[in-house]
């Protein structure tokens, strides 16, 4: 497909951006303990841009040390110490045409008060972030003035940086949001009360960007379409603060929506539709004439480039994460090998935990200057490697193999790649994960890899290829417990793969975890399904969204959610469990009896691979640990890119 739209190049303000696609801000924490952009960020971003993307908003940036902390390692501009650093990331940004922009940020009443030193929150009002659960006190008519100030600092230290120009982070119930919307802003001094006292805040700093900056110095407002809050920003509210932002000079208006109490509005997990919001960039396109930016969910270039009728730039930003090259492979055309969003939420899991972002698709991410494809030691000379197992981990490791220049074989039992990743593909709303099987037949296609379908990687098949060394990717089996009944029990992973039959009205699954929830929901519009999980919640490690979502859809078709249960026995009518913590015991009906209770490793004929290849057998994916797709391609690319050193 040709991307005409997507290709022109636009403007904002005097500024000129090769193309309609911006990657916008998103929280990474790779900067430094410092705030400075050090080389783990410098490379990150020098990536993306690598790829072909016009705009790089950077990470939220924090203008305030003492209360404006938002992750850990966050970007800073609060002093002039930034400068020299941030001097070398618009460097190697500017290397590949692409512009950038720092975006300015304060977390407000969105912050715990752990990650500014024990000290309270401030907001507009001391209304309280239910999300966070601690009480803000409201900033005092001067503390508003001397937080203008410390916005302007910001703008004036990254445009002698050499930054291209700076947005203002208003949307998504931060700092400036907060003094935007009525459900947060309850003031009566100036910076309160009337739409032009909630909008003062935001016209000082721009005005005072204007001041230092110069009249001409791009700036950019991302703010709310909606807040999806019962007293918080409407879409006329929104219409009404895009005009007033225009008549100020902005030279944008990047259109987002929701905040931290609204859910998952502003991250949307694979539950939400591609372009589900893409009205709320259209109207405000329609209310005004400065160039409008706009996030819609985007998976595909394909919806890129139609979306592009309503807005003038696209945001693209989870797909970043996914695939720096996104934007370069569809103009060449290969669109079918970017690795697109899951929309799995595992990147924000693993922010929230305090660590750098990841991302399941891209074992990559935030480690291009230790790991990048530049950095691999391409040894392979031809030399026959053979990988068992075609699910994601032997895959990736087939991948990795073939870029060093090794001759790969990739053996799969069965007649098509994924392994268990098919299955996951199955419940509702994870169809995303085919497209990901998709893109990495591709990707070894293009590669090189040799793919023997219908093929076990045995003893004697590896033999016959002359391979040096193997990789062993043959994933996990479900985990039967040792309990009276066991054997009248299906697995999950059968129930999914259409090998077992599910019978009787009533069915309990037993394990809570991501594998148990999804197969409840995929279950329960037809049967009236229990979930038994021994632990005090459901969900494992999974984003708190995604877990609410199924244990609402679970329960909304009639199911039941069991906590603090564990498994005693099994039989013909039901399931015997006993409570953690009372040890009491009771029987839950039950025709047909799920088990999602993990898996363990397999490794089919190990003592003979062990005998033969002794420490060139190396164990990838559930064969190794179990775990989930994150897990295997992390393993899968990690130990293909050592082997041998």
């Amino acid at each position: 497909m040709v991307y005409e739209k997507l290709m022109q190049p636009g403007k904002i303000g005097n500024l000129e951006i090769k193309n309609r696609v911006v990657m916008p801000a998103m929280g990474c924490s790779f900067a430094e303990s410092t705030g400075e952009a050090g080389a783990r960020m410098i490379r990150y971003y020098a990536e993306r841009a690598k790829g072909g993307v016009g705009l790089i908003i950077t990470e939220i940036t924090r203008v305030d040390d003492e209360t404006g902390v938002g992750t850990p390692n966050q970007l800073s501009v609060t002093n002039t110490h930034m400068i020299a650093q941030l001097s070398h990331l618009v460097e190697a940004v500017h290397a590949y045409g692409t512009k950038i922009f720092v975006q300015l940020h304060h977390p407000g009443n969105q912050t715990p008060s752990r990650l500014i030193g024990g000290k309270q929150p401030v907001s507009a009002s001391d209304v309280t972030c239910k999300v966070i659960g601690e009480q803000p006190r409201a900033l005092s008519t001067e503390e508003v003035e001397a937080m203008v100030k410390k916005f302007v600092t910001g703008a004036v230290i990254a445009q002698k940086a050499g930054v291209d120009g700076v947005e203002i982070h208003a949307a998504h119930g931060y700092l400036v949001s907060q003094f935007l919307s009525p459900h947060t802003n309850k003031r009566e001094d100036k910076y309160g009360g009337s739409f032009e006292g909630r909008m003062r805040f935001i016209t000082e700093i721009i005005m005072g960007i204007k001041a230092y900056c110069g009249p001409k110095y791009p700036i950019s407002v991302r703010m709310n379409g909606n807040d999806y809050l019962e007293d918080g920003i409407t879409e006329e509210d929104a219409i009404a603060q895009a005009k007033y932002l225009e008549a100020l000079g902005i030279s944008c208006i990047n259109v987002s929506c929701g905040t931290y109490d609204s859910g998952a509005t502003i991250i949307e997990p694979s539950y939400f539709a591609e372009g589900w919001k893409r009205h709320l960039g259209a109207n405000i396109k329609k209310a005004v004439n400065i160039p409008v930016i706009a996030v819609c969910n985007i998976k595909h270039p394909e919806f890129a480039e139609e979306f592009l009728n309503d807005v003038d730039f696209v945001g693209i930003a989870r797909g970043h994460l996914a695939d720096p090259y996104f934007v370069r492979k569809a103009l060449k055309g290969n669109e079918k090998q970017i690795r697109k969003c899951l929309g799995c939420m595992e990147c924000f899991r693993i922010l929230n935990d305090g660590l750098p972002l990841g991302c399941t698709l891209n074992p990559i991410l935030g480690r291009e200057f230790e790991w990048g494809d530049d950095k691999l030691v391409k040894d392979g000379a031809g030399r026959t490697i053979a990988v068992i197992g075609g699910g994601p981990a032997g895959m990736e490791a087939a991948l990795t193999m073939a870029k060093r220049g090794f001759k790969t074989v990739l053996f799969e039992a069965e007649d098509k790649l994924g392994g268990t990743a098919n299955l996951a593909a199955i419940p509702p709303n994870k169809g995303m994960i085919n497209e990901f099987i998709e893109t990495m037949q591709e990707q070894l296609k293009a590669a090189g890899v040799e793919v023997r379908l219908n093929t076990p990687g045995t003893p004697e098949a590896v033999k016959a290829i002359n391979a040096e060394a193997v990789f062993m990717a043959t994933g996990g089996k479900a985990v039967r417990p040792l309990l009276e009944g066991i054997d009248l029990a299906v697995t999950a992973e059968d129930v999914l793969a259409g090998k077992a039959e599910v019978k009787g009205e009533n069915v309990v699954v037993v394990g809570g975890g991501v594998t148990g929830l999804e197969t409840a929901e995929y279950l329960g519009t037809d049967h009236k399904v229990t979930v038994v999980e021994m632990l005090d919640k459901v969900g494992g490690n999974l984003y708190p969204s995604i877990t609410m979502h199924l244990v609402q859809e679970i329960m909304k078709n009639g199911g039941t959610i069991a906590k603090g249960q564990a498994l005693m026995s099994i039989a013909e009518d039901g399931v015997v469990v006993k409570d953690t913590k009372t040890n009491e015991e009771n029987k839950i009906p039950a025709d047909t009896v799920v088990l999602a209770m993990g898996v363990r490793s397999v490794r089919p004929e190990y003592e003979e691979f062990v005998k033969e290849y002794g420490n060139r057998l190396i164990m990838v994916g559930d064969s190794d640990r179990p775990g989930q797709i994150y897990d295997a391609l992390h393993s899968g690319h990690d130990r293909a890119f050592v082997y041998g050193l």
